[in-house]
């Protein structure tokens, strides 16, 4: 075939390129049919995916440098859906890895089984657990290094608190945050909880290829930052030793900085439980079936009347008010007598000046004193001189937050007037609520209150925000912490209460077994009423008398007289950090062989719980 013009043989060379296109077409085709599982493994070579890291959590040591709470290796396990052969014997692999049987079932049910994706199903699998995955040949499930608590201390579980894996409301409340995913840990209560975001870090993005091969850090994780603790953690451990048994918390600080030096209630729970496997039926059996409730922190989340403690307050405002002078004498005939009412005082010689009123713990003393202040000419009213009282007792502390490090702390109760105008229908003055005066009635308060009062005698008439940590990373606390807070009562009125609460421990008080050669304690004691059974015994103290290093507050519910339970509780404890041993190890004997009467408070509710379940 001739072809005559140039439209012919371009006519004839477009004919030919499409032939050729579709003959190349086809091969390819067909190279690609025989080829196929080649270019599958490419596809799958060249498949990415990420995985978000999750850093090591911050430790805490305590004011010594100690470990409290300790990150130990575990392994994350994740799972990649396509990779798994089916069908899977899921009770098999739970045998394997101890991951419970409806958690990993539930985790594969929702995911697809197609997935490329890389998620973690399952966190904290023990070393022994990842050999036996890897023995195991089972396709589709890789582990990554991780780390869960331990406590090589056993103490301070309220304190330090507890994580756990965060639940679908937490993850709606914390969205706008974008670091929370399903299975990740979070602090639920104490420290873990209000220094959540310094101790959890920052995750980091790791891009991985179908080899599980890393194929980019696209951004490093950071750790979280330790936290060091003002806790003594061998102060502490013997604190809990001495409180085994017995309902109750003790609450030391040192008053020239605030820092709590022991934060115990008792009963408590080991703190390795919370990291176990089994920590979710442990918690259920915790809060459920014990009438005693371990998991309540006594110190900061329980509230009971102060009792003859709260003397030393209504001293200080009354000699601030002007209405008492440390010589004033009053007469004590086995209480106090008004008409009708009578409070009753146990034998000790009278009439008595203030000094050897707080010695002795005198009830007839502290209702003549409550009704001078509150009945004060400078008021119009008992109930203005009662308002006029409550800011001064608010100053201490008392009825308001402290604003400790800690979450939940609760306020305790200094009733407001409009309480006492509806409960008597504004008929009411300081005889009407005399309680008060020694520490009863509506006034209630917590352990760490009580010793933070003890820390402001022991200051002359301010305290720190008392504080549980020293340092976050390398970053000091916050200036609020360090900020003084002034009550309402001159220093120079102190000195006078002091002197008190120094014959009580060293004369002819009623905390002689607090004495320690050498260091000049002061204390007071108080036995709080309790209409439920035992009353409850309570005492506070700092030493020494100058320059003190410690104040602490001890609260024994049950435990009868202030001298017979918190007294020598809280002397021991502040013996071995005085003096960095214990002299007088037959009181220690005592303190644990001391048997309190729980039966008609506890037991007998326990035993009746147990019935019922």
């Amino acid at each position: 075939m001739r072809y005559n013009s140039s439209n012919d043989i371009r006519r004839f060379f477009s004919h030919v390129l499409v032939i050729g296109i579709f003959v190349c077409y086809f091969i390819g085709l067909i190279y690609m049919q025989f080829s196929s599982a080649d270019y599958d493994s490419k596809a799958e070579d060249n498949y990415i995916s990420y995985l978000r890291e999750t850093p090591p959590r911050g430790e805490i040591f305590d004011r010594n440098g100690n470990y409290l709470v300790q990150n130990q290796v575990c392994y994350d396990l994740i799972i990649t859906p396509y990779k798994v052969q089916q069908p899977f014997d899921t009770v098999q692999f739970a045998k394997i890895t101890g991951v419970e049987l409806f958690r990993l079932k539930r985790a594969l049910k929702r995911l697809p089984a197609k997935s490329r994706d890389k998620t973690i199903i399952a966190r904290r699998l023990s070393a022994e657990a990842n050999l036996r995955l890897q023995e195991s040949g089972i396709e589709g499930f890789t582990t990554k290094a991780s780390t869960m608590r331990s406590y090589p201390r056993p103490v301070a579980a309220h304190l330090l608190g507890y994580i756990a894996e965060i639940d679908e409301k937490g993850l709606r409340y914390r969205a706008s945050e974008n670091f929370y995913e399903e299975r990740d840990y979070i602090g639920k209560s104490g420290l873990e909880a209000e220094y959540e975001h310094q101790l959890r870090g920052e995750k980091g993005l790791i891009r991985y290829n179908r080899k599980e091969k890393i194929d980019e850090v696209m951004s490093p994780s950071v750790p979280g930052k330790d936290l060091i603790c003002t806790i003594d953690g061998r102060l502490q451990e013997f604190a809990e030793e001495l409180l085994k048994g017995k309902v109750g918390s003790v609450v030391a600080i040192e008053p020239s900085t605030g820092e709590i030096l022991v934060m115990a209630s008792s009963p408590t729970y080991d703190p390795n439980e919370s990291s176990g496997p089994q920590w979710g039926n442990y918690y259920m059996q915790l809060l459920n079936h014990e009438v005693r409730r371990p998991l309540l922190n006594r110190t900061t989340k329980s509230s009971q009347p102060p009792g003859s403690t709260f003397k030393l307050v209504n001293a200080l405002i009354g000699l601030q008010e002007g209405v008492l002078k440390p010589h004033y004498r009053y007469e004590c005939n086995h209480g106090y007598h008004y008409g009708k009412i009578k409070m009753g005082c146990h034998p000790h010689a009278s009439p008595l000046n203030l000094d050897y009123a707080i010695a002795t713990s005198c009830n007839a003393y502290f209702c003549n004193v409550f009704r001078s202040i509150l009945e004060n000419k400078r008021y119009k009213s008992s109930k203005e001189g009662y308002e006029a009282w409550r800011e001064y007792v608010e100053s201490f502390g008392f009825g308001v937050e402290l604003g400790v490090d800690f979450p939940n702390e609760i306020s305790g109760y200094v009733p407001p007037r409009k309480f006492y105008d509806k409960r008597y229908h504004a008929r009411w003055n300081a005889l009407t609520i005399l309680s008060l005066a020694i520490g009863q009635g509506e006034l209630l308060c917590s352990t760490l209150q009580l010793a933070n009062l003890a820390a402001t005698i022991a200051n002359r008439g301010y305290f720190y925000t008392p504080h549980t940590v020293r340092m976050i990373g390398k970053d000091s606390i916050g200036e609020e912490f360090r900020s003084r807070h002034y009550t309402k009562v001159e220093k120079q009125h102190f000195e006078s209460v002091v002197k008190g609460m120094w014959r009580a421990v060293n004369v002819d008080g009623t905390c002689r077994a607090a004495n320690l050669a050498g260091f000049d304690v002061c204390g007071k004691t108080g036995t709080s009423q309790n209409p439920k059974g035992d009353d409850h015994s309570t005492f506070v103290s700092f030493a020494p008398r100058n320059n003190p290093k410690i104040a602490i507050a001890a609260y024994i519910e049950h435990g009868r007289s202030g001298a017979e339970a918190a007294v020598p509780i809280a002397s021991l404890i502040e013996e071995l950090y005085l003096t960095d041993t214990i002299r007088r190890p037959a009181l220690v004997d005592y303190v644990k062989n001391l048997k309190l009467n729980y039966w008609n408070a506890y037991d007998s509710k326990k035993k009746r719980v147990k019935k019922d379940v």
